[in-house]
């Protein structure tokens, strides 16, 4: 991975064979980063993405292996309990237009993933909500 930032905005460039979430992490650490915006597109070779199923409180997932196209990867980057939280979605489509997403759990690069952060000043934390299942947003 490189980056460099602009302002309050992190242009990134995560590389084949890493992957998306433990980027996204390392930088943010690195960087000190509570509360974020993140974007991307890219190509990736193998994902996991589940699926919240709120009567259940539970997440089903599916695992996907291939040739695909990042079509949309969107999130927010906060805190728990003061550490580092990430909630992402990615949906990505393969070489006959089929798109598959969700909640995006691993993503590894196969060729190249073009993210950008976009920092939002201030710190918003999560607790957990027990009769959603969640960690949501705390004000």
């Amino acid at each position: 991975m490189e980056y460099k930032k602009f302002d309050n905005t992190y242009v990134v460039r995560i590389d084949k064979g890493e992957e998306i979430l433990e980027e996204i992490k390392e930088l943010a650490e690195k960087e000190n980063i509570k509360l974020a915006k993140v974007e991307a597109l890219g190509a990736i070779n193998n994902f996991t993405v589940g699926v919240y199923k709120v009567e259940e409180k539970k997440y089903y997932a599916n695992s996907f292996t291939g040739n695909f196209e990042i079509v949309s990867l969107l999130g927010t980057i906060s805190t728990m309990n003061n550490n580092f939280y990430a909630h992402i979605h990615m949906s990505a489509g393969n070489d006959k237009g089929e798109v598959f997403g969700g909640h995006l759990n691993k993503a590894t690069v196969s060729a190249t993933c073009e993210m950008v952060i976009t920092i939002i000043n201030g710190t918003v934390d999560r607790e957990f909500n027990s009769e959603i299942g969640l960690n949501l947003f705390k004000f």
